[in-house]
């Protein structure tokens, strides 16, 4: 049996591991499933069609699972999907997908979620990530594996942001943020390149230098994104070692549309 405390309210008919424990006063509902080891602090709501996976550790005051905030939602049965050993602190609001776009909002794995942190319809969120307190992404947002967002940081719906980013207190991210770009302000500019997290992920020498030259070319030689896009084709010949790093960021900027832009 799960710990589950006699005053946690749990429908009969969701499906928890026997090793999940639910605090006082918590409620969840009939269509939730949560695996093996995760934890549930007091006063959480925990609703709809919502997967939980193993060893999350969910802190008091959390609502997970409710309906969004699209005024377009019908009722349709979507989802929120939360992966494994996520961190989510208190007051945190993750809400359930919309038809429109596809149905389910996505919490990967190993992330950092800090207090008050929101969720819109629809978001996917990679793995490794850091929500610093009050970090709110809006409907469709996706948000690439080991990005770092500040406090406050605030970010528009549609907004993709690139792997490896990071933003600063209080930013606005109304563009497109690629790949391994750090921004700030309001509206959120690009200022540099995430080159310290870059050497504590164990990125070489090599691919830094890879990630510069991509720097200098989005950002210091006055190109079109065009432009840009053909000069950091050309750097897999001077670093092979980055190949992966450059492939990641040309797909990202092909998928940029002139609407939405890259942040500048």
């Amino acid at each position: 049996m799960a710990n589950i405390h006699p005053t946690a309210l749990v429908d009969p008919a969701a499906e928890l591991d026997s090793t999940v424990s639910i605090g006082p006063y918590s409620i969840v509902g009939p269509d939730v499933k949560i695996g093996p080891g995760t934890s549930v602090g007091p006063h959480c709501v925990i609703e709809g069609h919502t997967t939980i996976g193993s060893d999350n550790r969910i802190f008091q005051f959390v609502s997970l699972g409710a309906i969004n905030q699209d005024k377009k939602y019908q009722g349709e049965p979507c989802e929120l999907v939360i992966g494994d050993r996520n961190t989510v602190r208190e007051f945190s609001t993750y809400h359930i997908g919309t038809v429109q776009g596809g149905g389910v909002t996505r919490l990967g794995d190993d992330n950092w979620m800090m207090a008050y942190t929101h969720l819109a319809h629809d978001c996917v969120v990679g793995n490794h990530t850091i929500f610093a307190n009050n970090a709110q992404i809006a409907g469709h947002v996706v948000v690439g594996d080991w990005v770092i967002l500040g406090a406050y940081t605030c970010v528009h719906q549609f907004v993709r942001i690139g792997a490896h980013g990071m933003t600063a207190m209080g930013s606005v991210l109304l563009a497109d943020q690629p790949p391994f770009v750090m921004s700030e302000g309001h509206p959120a500019g690009a200022r540099s390149m995430n080159f310290e997290g870059l050497r504590r992920r164990g990125f070489s020498a090599e691919r830094i230098g890879a990630v510069k030259a991509m720097h200098k070319a989005l950002y210091r030689e006055g190109r079109t994104l065009d432009d840009a896009r053909e000069q950091i084709a050309g750097l897999v010949q001077r670093f092979p070692e980055g190949a992966g790093d450059v492939q990641m960021m040309l797909d990202f900027l092909a998928a940029t549309t002139p609407q939405r832009g890259i942040v500048r």
